[in-house]
């Protein structure tokens, strides 16, 4: 009703003017002077409020940049609304593109600062009696950097890189076991496996480095003479991998947020260097491939990683296929 108030006005002008001059003839019988009289009166006061609104949406839009301006019609409350939104928007998009930017950065800054440990003990190795096991360990830690950076650039176009397919996680397990044989020579850690086999629907490619970011986990902060057990559940819901260790453990203020992008907490800051990323794209490239890794913890007695696997199912393509349809 605000924005036809003006219409209002300007018809019941133009009624007032007709009921005037017909009321103020002294002549009774109608006549075509009187209504020209009329008509032209009713006239000037039109081109006069078409005059008057003209200028409004003149000022409107010229105020439109700095945001201080009346609209004139409900339309124009629409489309201001919308364009706000859209504003909105875009400034959210441009804070999302900023964050993600913030986070390549700082993830490339913790990286060059934690590959050059391991290069240089490998140049002090140089300098002394070369022991093939110490040589062996830092060059793993530098492949686990790498990776870590090849799968984290890959993060944003995991869709176009990946295939589901039928994997043994013991059978990964195990290979991720034997490439880390002397790591687990080195500091004693027996290692256990309590399952023989266990087929889930993943990617083979990204399953390994998962299964490889939770044992690394594992062995970085379990001491000498520690165990490490992998045992899988399979349950009418879900199926599930398991890595337990009797390390040093994680403290209850920390465990809600070891899968927070570059969260290191009070293990990462006093008992071993870290950049916070492992268990970070552990989580997300679990996730994109529709599953999810929960962990439960003591201090000083233990430290379970479990990978929830739904029961033979990709997410990606149940979408894909709900497109098509």
């Amino acid at each position: 009703m605000t924005y036809e108030k003006p219409y209002i006005y300007l018809y019941l002008t133009s009624f007032l003017i007709y009921g005037a001059v017909f009321f103020s003839d002294s002549r009774e019988s109608w006549t075509w002077g009187t209504f020209f009289y009329s008509f032209v009166l009713s006239t000037i006061v039109l081109v006069g409020f078409l005059v008057f609104r003209y200028q409004q949406h003149v000022r409107a839009a010229r105020n439109m940049q700095s945001g201080d301006y009346e609209c004139l019609s409900l339309e124009g409350e629409l489309a201001k609304a919308y364009i706000e939104e859209i504003h909105k928007q875009h400034i959210r998009d441009i804070n999302q593109i900023q964050d993600r930017q913030n986070e390549h950065y700082d993830f490339i800054v913790s990286w060059f600062h934690e590959i050059k440990t391991p290069i240089a003990v490998l140049h002090l190795l140089q300098q002394t009696d070369m022991d093939a096991n110490s040589i062996r360990e830092e060059i793993t830690k530098i492949e686990n950097y790498v990776d870590q950076a090849l799968y984290y650039a890959k993060l944003d176009s995991f869709n176009q890189d990946y295939e589901i397919q039928k994997c043994d996680i013991i059978k990964i397990s195990k290979e991720i076991v034997k490439a880390h044989s002397k790591t687990f020579f080195s500091k004693k850690i027996r290692i256990l496996f309590k399952a023989e086999t266990l087929e889930v629907q993943s990617d083979p490619k990204w399953l390994h480095f998962i299964i490889n970011q939770l044992l690394t986990n594992s062995l970085k902060y379990t001491e000498h003479d520690g165990e490490i057990i992998i045992s899988a559940i399979h349950t009418s819901k879900e199926k599930q991998l398991l890595v337990r260790d009797n390390g040093i453990g994680i403290s209850q203020k920390d465990l809600p947020r070891i899968f927070n992008r570059g969260f290191t907490g009070e293990t990462g800051r006093t008992h071993a260097k870290s950049t916070g990323m492992g268990l970070y794209l552990a989580q997300q490239l679990s996730n994109k491939l529709g599953h999810y890794i929960s962990c439960t913890s003591k201090v000083r007695e233990f430290t379970q990683f479990t990978i929830h696997f739904p029961l033979d199912s990709d997410p990606y393509l149940t979408l894909q296929k709900t497109h098509d349809e």
